[in-house]
C-alpha cells in the first residue's frame, strides 16, 4: 500500500473512531452510593491566559492545589499530560480553542481547563475553571472566581472541587467539611485538634490539662463536645468556636462517655448516674432531659442519623459488646452486629442507611459496614495494625478512621465501599478519634 494511501486510511480510521466515540458519549455521572464504581479518567491541562499575556505567578499553585484535592476522590484517575499528543497546553481555555481529539485519544473522559483572563490593567484577578466532556466537547461546568491574593487559592480550589464533585455525584460536601480529632499537645496532655480532610488548616482547638476523647461537631459547626478525663474527675468538654473557649461540665456519677450531637443541637451522652452507664439526652444548655436507652448492661457510644430518629449504640446486654439500633419514635431496639465478640465505636451514616463500626478479629481491629436496607455486612479495612473509631462524612460516602498501620496512630480516609485508605496529614503526633463535621459559615 502506497504511503499516501496509508496516511489517508489512518486519517479516515481516526475520524471514524472519534465519530463513534462522540456519538456514544453520554453525560458523565458517577453513582458513589451504588455497589460498583467505575473509574472516570480526567486530564488537567496546563493553565492558560489570553493570547500573548503572561500567566500570573499564582497559576501553578492553584493548579497544584486542585490536583491535590481531586487526588482524594477514588473514582477519578488522572491521565498523565505527557501522553497527550501535541502537548497538554491548549490554545485557549474556551471550547473553540481546544482540540478535544488529543485528549480523547489519550483516554480522557473529562478535561479540566484553567484560564486567567486579563484585565485592562494587564493583571488577572479572576480565574475561570471549566470542565469539558471530551467525547462531545461540551462544557459540563464553568465557574469564575476572584483571586486577589495567594491566600485565597486554597479556598478557590476547595470551592471548585466541591462543585466538580457535586456535578459528578450530586454531593460535594467532602471539600466543605472538617475533621476533629484527638492528638497529644504537651506533657502527655491530649487535646482536640481540627484539620480539613485534605490535610489543610491543621489547628489546635482545646488546651485543657488532662485527656480529651471522642469529639463531636455540632450541626452548625460552632461547638465541639468531647469526653474529658481530668486528674480527679470526668467531664463533658464543650469548645465554642465563637469565643475559642472550653468549658467542662460535670455530672453525678463521674462518668461521661462518647457524647454526640443530635441534628437539633441537643446532645446524647452516656452517663453513669445509677451504676452502669446509660444513654441520656441533654438539652441545649447541656442539662439532663431524659433517658434515651438503658439496660442492666453498659450502654455507650450513641450515634444519630440526620433525622435524629435512628440511634446506633454499643451495649453489653448480651454479655459482649455489640452494636444495636434504636428507633427513637417507636422505642424498638434490634441487634446489628452478629459476628465477633467485641464490636464497638458505631457511627450511623447521615442518610440512615449504613452503620460503620470496629470489630476485634484474629488479625486485629477492622472496620465493618452494615447495610440497614439489605442487612448485609462488609469488611472495608484489612490492616496491617488496628483500624478503629470510624466516622462517616456528611455525604455518607467517605469514612475516616484511626489506624496504627504506619506505626503511630493516624487518621485515614476510605469510603463506604472500602478501597485503599489515604492518610490525612495531622502532624507528627498520634491522631485518633476522628469526627466529621461541616464547615461553619
Amino acid at each position: 500500500m502506497k504511503k499516501q494511501n496509508v496516511t489517508f486510511f489512518c486519517a479516515v480510521l481516526l475520524a471514524l473512531v472519534l465519530h463513534i466515540a462522540r456519538a456514544q458519549a453520554a453525560p458523565v455521572e458517577i453513582d458513589i452510593f451504588g455497589p460498583g464504581q467505575n473509574l472516570t479518567y480526567v486530564a488537567m491541562s496546563e493553565p492558560v491566559t489570553d493570547a500573548g499575556a503572561p500567566l500570573p505567578a499564582m497559576a501553578p499553585e492553584l493548579h497544584r492545589l486542585i490536583r491535590h484535592n481531586l487526588g482524594f476522590l477514588p473514582f477519578l484517575d488522572f491521565v498523565d499530560g505527557k501522553t497527550v499528543i501535541g502537548g497538554n497546553t491548549p490554545q485557549a481555555y474556551k471550547a473553540p480553542g481546544i482540540d478535544f481529539r488529543r485528549y480523547l485519544l489519550a483516554g480522557t473522559d473529562l478535561l479540566i481547563v484553567t484560564g486567567w483572563p486579563q484585565t485592562q490593567q494587564g493583571q488577572s484577578s479572576r480565574v475561570e475553571l471549566r470542565v469539558y466532556e471530551t467525547g462531545q466537547g461540551s462544557m459540563l461546568l464553568g465557574k469564575a472566581y476572584y483571586v486577589t491574593s495567594e491566600s485565597l487559592l486554597p479556598v478557590v480550589a476547595d470551592k471548585f472541587c466541591s462543585d466538580f464533585m457535586k456535578m459528578l455525584t450530586g454531593r460535594g460536601d467532602f471539600f466543605l467539611s472538617t475533621l476533629a480529632f484527638v492528638s497529644q499537645s504537651r506533657n502527655g496532655q491530649k487535646d482536640i485538634w481540627a484539620v480539613r480532610p485534605t490535610g489543610r488548616d491543621l489547628r489546635q482547638l482545646t488546651a485543657v490539662q488532662g485527656i480529651a476523647l471522642s469529639p463531636s461537631w455540632s450541626p452548625d459547626g460552632r461547638y465541639v463536645i468531647f469526653s474529658h478525663i481530668g486528674e480527679r474527675s470526668h467531664a463533658l468538654g464543650v469548645w465554642d468556636r465563637i469565643n475559642n473557649r472550653t468549658q467542662l461540665i460535670r455530672f453525678p456519677g463521674n462518668t461521661v462517655i462518647g457524647p454526640t450531637f443530635l441534628p437539633d443541637n441537643r446532645v446524647a451522652v452516656s452517663l453513669a448516674v445509677n451504676g452502669n452507664p446509660d444513654i441520656f439526652l441533654l438539652n441545649h444548655i447541656f442539662k439532663k432531659q431524659k433517658v434515651l436507652e438503658q439496660s442492666w448492661g453498659i450502654d455507650v457510644s450513641p450515634s444519630l442519623d440526620a433525622t435524629g430518629k435512628k440511634m446506633a449504640f454499643v451495649s453489653s446486654r448480651l454479655g459482649n459488646p455489640n452494636i444495636f439500633l434504636k428507633d427513637l419514635d417507636s422505642g424498638s431496639v434490634r441487634r446489628i452486629s452478629r459476628e465477633g465478640k467485641y464490636n464497638t465505636s458505631p457511627d450511623i451514616s447521615p442518610d440512615g442507611t449504613l452503620i460503620v463500626y470496629s470489630r476485634r478479629t484474629g488479625d486485629g481491629h477492622r472496620i465493618f459496614v452494615h447495610d440497614l436496607v439489605t442487612g448485609r455486612e462488609k469488611q472495608i479495612t484489612f490492616g496491617p495494625g488496628n483500624d478503629e473509631m470510624p466516622s462517616f462524612a456528611p455525604d455518607s460516602y467517605f469514612i475516616a478512621f484511626a489506624s496504627n498501620r504506619s506505626g503511630k496512630y493516624k487518621v485515614y480516609l476510605t469510603t463506604r465501599h472500602g478501597g485503599t485508605p489515604k492518610m490525612v496529614d495531622t502532624g507528627s503526633h498520634d491522631a485518633s478519634f476522628p469526627a466529621w463535621g461541616k464547615l461553619s459559615d
